[in-house]
């Protein structure tokens, strides 16, 4: 980061770029969909979604070295807090295509190019998924002895035949619900067997058109979760029934996969910090601007009241924490210091402890307005229904990150500190 913690002029121009957008584009949006039901809502942001690719935020989610117009973690940070707190629900279909166009970033392969074509035109509305959760969870997919996956590819000749079930990738099956223009699914290969599960996942790439070659029943949404909040979004239970796809499509072969998938989510950990961020910032703003107009009757107004003053300097000092962390740990995982598992620790630390926070954060604003705060009109509802979600996707700070911590902390290697000031040895 720069010296004094301040933005360079480029994350300047970025952070005023997507504040544009937000206000612009994004900030009527729920307006437009809530006159929809159910999935119907996420089709229904389509033209919006054209619009975030009319201004570049899907190409700008792609790396340079692929053709993309990407920057640093941390640009997209800034761009996804500016987002977030304005309308989470349409900004996360447009950073879900970013995630799953992540592993192909991060295998970085020039091969596989012509799987980006679609996002790289600034046409369209061209929506990619990272397709990886399952019924049942995947929270211990790779303990040995356990049966990993369900998803399975198997290779039959120069084809790989796929099967399985997956849920909340969201975006996954498109705007018609027939598929995504590109999905990165993460399955397992039962031949040659293994009992080291890491050993057999790979990652296949399942475009819009392999789907159409195929039978009609190879790819089904069986159903459409209505979710509490992100309500315009959509991660649906599908399912793969012998869908073929051309060995071309191997975007990690058997035993690769792993590393990528968990580098994908190290990535997007920052982001869910920054969507955190997002969220709070909307409470504080929300509850102080009440605080400051409102006096429940009484002689002074409410911010004059020292417990409504308390609320809200803490939620304004988790925010800012959260947002020092957030940028700090998308620095980090770039640039260092320490080895990748140091760089990774502020990855989780930031997802865990902002999405967390986040969720405090939100109930301490609804504490202040109180029992105002549970009418509809206000913005708390749909802010407390995003938060719930943030500790609990993306890896489950429980059942997930924070063994993903404790695994780094059981390492005989591990360096308390490095990711601060890099290796002590």
């Amino acid at each position: 980061m720069p010296s004094g913690f301040q933005l360079s002029p480029t994350e300047q121009d970025i952070r005023k770029a997507a504040a544009s957008f937000a206000a612009g584009p994004l900030k009527n949006a729920k307006k437009h969909y809530m006159n929809y039901h159910n999935e119907e809502r996420f089709q229904s942001t389509r033209p919006l979604y054209g619009q975030a690719v009319d201004a570049g935020l899907i190409k700008g989610q792609i790396a340079p070295h692929l053709g993309g117009a990407g920057g640093t973690l941390k640009e997209a940070a800034i761009m996804v807090e500016e987002m977030y707190s304005v309308e989470p629900s349409a900004s996360l279909t447009i950073f879900s295509t970013g995630l799953g166009l992540t592993p192909l970033n991060l295998t970085g392969k020039p091969e596989h190019r012509e799987f980006l074509e679609p996002f790289l035109k600034g046409e369209g509305e061209p929506l990619a998924s990272l397709v990886f959760s399952e019924p049942g969870g995947v929270a211990n997919y790779l303990e040995k002895g356990a049966p990993s996956l369900n998803t399975t590819a198997v290779l039959e000749g120069d084809e790989w035949v796929l099967n399985g079930e997956k849920i909340w990738a969201t975006n996954s099956a498109g705007w018609d619900f027939k598929g995504a223009d590109l999905q990165c699914v993460v399955c397992r290969t039962t031949t040659p067997k293994s009992d080291i599960p890491a050993d057999t996942i790979m990652i296949l790439l399942v475009t819009n058109a392999d789907i159409k070659r195929n039978s009609p029943d190879a790819y089904k949404v069986l159903r459409h979760v209505p979710t509490a909040g992100h309500t315009a979004c959509s991660g649906p239970h599908i399912k793969y029934t012998n869908l073929k796809v051309p060995t071309k499509n191997v975007l990690c072969p058997l035993g690769t996969g792993v590393p990528v998938v968990s580098g994908s989510f190290d990535c997007s950990a920052v982001f869910v910090g920054a969507m955190s961020v997002g969220i709070m910032r909307a409470s504080f703003d929300a509850a102080l601007d009440f605080a400051k107009r409102d006096n429940r009757r009484g002689a002074a107004g409410l911010l004059t009241r020292q417990a409504v003053a308390d609320l809200l300097s803490s939620i304004k000092m988790q925010t800012e924490a959260c947002r020092a962390l957030t940028w700090k740990a998308a620095d980090c995982l770039e640039n260092g210091p320490g080895d990748y598992n140091s760089r990774r620790e502020l990855a989780l630390a930031a997802k865990i402890y902002c999405s967390d926070a986040c969720v405090k954060a939100v109930t301490d604003a609804i504490s202040v307005v109180g029992i105002t705060a549970y009418d509809t009109d206000q913005p708390f509802a749909d802010l407390l229904n995003t938060a719930m979600v943030l500790p609990i996707f993306d890896g489950g700070n429980v059942g997930i990150r924070r063994r993903h911590m404790q695994e780094l902390m059981l390492s005989e290697n591990y360096d308390s500190w490095a990711s601060t000031y890099g290796p002590s040895r």
